[in-house]
């Protein structure tokens, strides 16, 4: 009942979502362990939106808010990744440690080796094991270049919400 009032919201993700199979007694946290009780379990459309989130090769919590930037900036635990475009970070500036890797060659840069990563975009290459947060102007492209990574094999992957409108906002207060 609750994936026939999404269908018309959800489009063809219902049969990929009835199609999906989960082995006898497998369990998935966070989700019921049979089909009936999926359905009976939830309301509404909130049944897809969770199901659909397994499609998805980013981790379920990826935003860091201006508070944990600054942590993990003093304390060196991620690398930062501010996927704009030079010219932006040249007119209004960047966050210090940063490295300037555009949101169109994200996929490019995170295969080359790491002689090359670093000739091209003057910083150490990420390795898929290590925290990185990607940073733009407003969220947006840094959340695209997260999953770009995730998709890449990256674990340890996250996005500066507010971006560099929020990092100066806040710098600005302090």
């Amino acid at each position: 009942m609750a994936l026939r009032r999404c269908w018309g919201l959800a489009g063809v993700a219902p049969r990929l979502l009835w199609n999906s199979t989960v082995l006898p007694g497998a369990s998935v946290p966070g989700r019921p362990t049979s089909a009936s009780n999926l359905i009976n379990s939830h309301h509404g459309c909130k049944t897809t939106e969770l199901q659909l989130r397994r499609f998805s090769s980013a981790p379920p919590s990826t935003d860091v808010s201006y508070e944990q930037m600054k942590q993990l900036l003093a304390g060196r635990k991620a690398v930062v990744i501010d996927v704009r475009e030079p010219w932006e970070l040249r007119e209004y500036g960047f966050i210090p440690g940063s490295i300037n890797v555009p949101l169109g060659q994200v996929n490019t840069a995170f295969q080359l080796g790491p002689d090359e990563f670093n000739e091209k975009y003057g910083g150490e290459m990420p390795q898929q094991t290590d925290n990185i947060v990607f940073t733009c102007l407003a969220g947006v492209r840094s959340k695209t270049a997260l999953n770009t990574a995730a998709s890449l094999g990256y674990k340890d992957v996250q996005h500066y919400l507010g971006g560099w409108q929020d990092w100066v906002k806040n710098e600005q207060q302090n």
